[in-house]
Order: structure tokens, then C-alpha cells, then sequence
């Protein structure tokens, strides 16, 4: 096994909201005003409904906790445009002269209802941003990307329904983000979970997985050292979990192969026929854009493979 990311730095807990913050917070959205930033510790009662993105940016959101005893985060289902995030955790670029991100880190969001989707990011969205796909280009990109990311993010107790798009994306870079005892339930095009390129440590445990997905209800995609575990899916005839490398993309050169993942004491239910719920190196090449990533000489560009190793997929129960 590889090892972690070191010990976490000593992050303070943030304050708690004033009365204007959380009548700031709680408006209904405007034009052009559609997110709320949030910068202090938000306690929400029963009734009280975040409907604006909740927006966690930069290292002012550090130590943010969210706390639901019957409170609501997101718009709920007129929020399925791809922006229309019910929560996003991101980084700011780097200042001009630096390189260095501004990243959240130690954010916990727990016991809320959250209506839509949920994106952590810090180079870009996903995959193919302009950042990811020019610092991928040269050795070096896995820290880059994960020292860019926000880390250790943790969504506790939490009902999230999607309206279409992926209601938990974590994007390159991500480390440490935690989703425990939460249920997951609506409807996604694609996957439940996504663990993009450069990501690791991700805890997903003693979940309840009851959402219609397009495909595998998580997606291990150049992920490395993450734990899914203790987790109950409803598959509804599609796979349970997939550990692969998306080669080449959108021009980006994966680095990090799906390793020392540990998939076990998973519940899985409702496989179809021919779907086994875990496959290990499940594309291997077998995709349209392996060769978009051409030229360098590591990584995928050399190698379209997905080469995951160290990885634990059993015991896990299949009914």
C-alpha cells in the first residue's frame, strides 16, 4: 500500500453566522445572485431551506460546518442545469506571481437534506479543464493536483437527492473527503459517486445507495487509497462499483492508476444478469480518447491501461 497524505494541519472551526449572515445565507435567490457564499458555521432548524448554491471557496472556508436538525440545502429539482450546484466546495486560482491555490479544507456538512448536487473541485470541474489538462503535461501532477484540491470535506447524515446530474463529484485532486451514513437516492444519468483523476483517501461507509443511475453507482477513476465500505446499494440492474483510468480524455494525461482501493463488506442488490457488482480495471484502453493524451512520455500517454493494483474487492455480499 502506498502511503497517505501526511497529518492534517490544525484547522480552527470557523465561527458561527451572525443574524446578517444567516438572513444573507437564506434569501431567495436573484438574478445574477444565485450563490451564497459561506464563510462561518451554519446551524440549520426544521423548515429553514438554503435554496441559492451554497458556496464553500478558498481557505475563508476552512473549518465550516453546516448543521441540519431539519434543514434543507438546494433548489431541488429546478436545479439540474450543470452549474446549478446545491453545494460546491472549490479553490480560488493562484494570486498573480503564485502558484499556489486557495483551498477549503476541514469542511463538514451534517444531517442536512441536500436537493441536488454536490461538487468538490479544485484545478477544474472535472478532467479536461484547461488547468488539469496543462499541468498534467509534465511530471509532478498528482501533488499538484491534490495540493490544489480542497481536503478532508465531509458530508455526515445527510439525505441527497439528484435531479439528473452526479449528486457526489469529487474533482482532480480531491483527498480525504468522507460520505458516511447518508442515504442516496433519485435519479443520476451517470454514476452516484465520481472519484476523478489525482483524487484520494475518500471514505465512503455505511451508505444507503437507492438511486436510478445510467451506469456503476461509483466510479473509481484514477483514485487511489480510497475505502468503500459498510455501504448498501440497490443496483437496479446496473453495476456497483467500477475501478478504472480515463485515458486521455480531453487531452490530459492521467498519472494515478486505480490502486489500493479496498471495496468490502458492501451489500449489493438487484445486479443485472450479466453485471458483476466490482470489476477492477473495467476499461483498460477500451475507450474513444485514449489517444487524445499523445506525446508524453508517462502516464497514460504511454500507457492505456488502467494498471490498478494492491486493490481489496472482497468480501462483499451480493443478493
Amino acid at each position: 500500500m502506498m502511503d497517505s497524505v501526511p497529518p492534517p494541519a490544525i484547522v480552527r472551526p470557523a465561527p458561527d453566522c451572525d443574524a446578517a449572515a444567516r438572513a444573507r445565507i437564506l434569501a431567495p435567490p436573484r438574478p445574477g445572485d444565485e450563490a451564497a457564499a459561506l464563510t462561518c458555521s451554519l446551524h440549520l432548524g426544521r423548515g429553514e431551506r438554503v435554496t441559492r448554491r451554497l458556496l464553500l471557496e478558498g481557505a475563508a472556508a476552512s473549518g465550516v460546518t453546516v448543521t441540519c436538525d431539519g434543514g434543507t440545502i438546494g433548489p431541488g429539482e429546478a436545479g439540474t442545469g450543470l452549474l446549478d450546484f446545491a453545494v460546491e466546495v472549490r479553490a480560488r486560482p493562484p494570486a498573480p506571481g503564485s502558484s499556489r491555490w486557495d483551498r477549503p479544507t476541514d469542511v463538514t456538512i451534517r444531517g442536512c437534506a441536500i436537493l441536488g448536487h454536490v461538487r468538490v473541485w479544485g484545478m477544474g470541474m472535472n478532467g479536461q479543464g484547461p488547468a488539469v489538462r496543462e499541468s498534467s503535461h509534465s511530471l509532478g501532477h498528482t501533488e499538484r493536483a491534490q495540493a490544489a484540491a480542497p481536503a478532508r470535506v465531509s458530508i455526515l447524515d445527510a439525505a441527497i437527492t439528484a435531479f439528473g446530474r452526479i449528486p457526489v463529484y469529487l474533482g482532480p485532486g480531491v483527498t480525504g473527503f468522507t460520505l458516511r451514513g447518508s442515504r442516496i437516492g433519485g435519479t443520476s444519468s451517470a454514476t452516484a459517486v465520481y472519484l476523478d483523476a489525482e483524487s484520494a483517501d475518500a471514505v465512503i461507509a455505511d451508505n444507503s445507495f437507492d438511486i436510478r443511475t445510467g451506469r456503476e453507482v461509483v466510479a473509481i477513476d484514477g483514485s487511489a487509497r480510497n475505502r468503500i465500505t459498510g455501504n448498501d446499494f440497490a443496483l437496479h440492474g446496473e453495476g456497483g462499483v467500477r475501478l478504472y483510468r480515463n485515458c486521455g480524455e480531453g487531452g490530459t494525461v492521467r498519472h494515478q492508476t486505480p490502486s489500493d482501493n479496498v471495496v468490502t463488506g458492501n451489500t449489493f442488490r438487484g445486479a443485472g444478469l450479466f453485471t458483476a457488482p466490482v470489476v477492477v480495471n473495467s476499461r483498460n484502453g477500451w475507450d474513444i480518447h485514449c489517444w487524445a493524451d499523445s506525446g508524453y512520455p508517462f502516464g497514460s500517454s504511454i500507457d492505456n491501461r488502467d494498471n490498478g493494483t494492491g486493490n481489496v474487492v472482497e468480501p462483499n455480499r451480493t443478493e
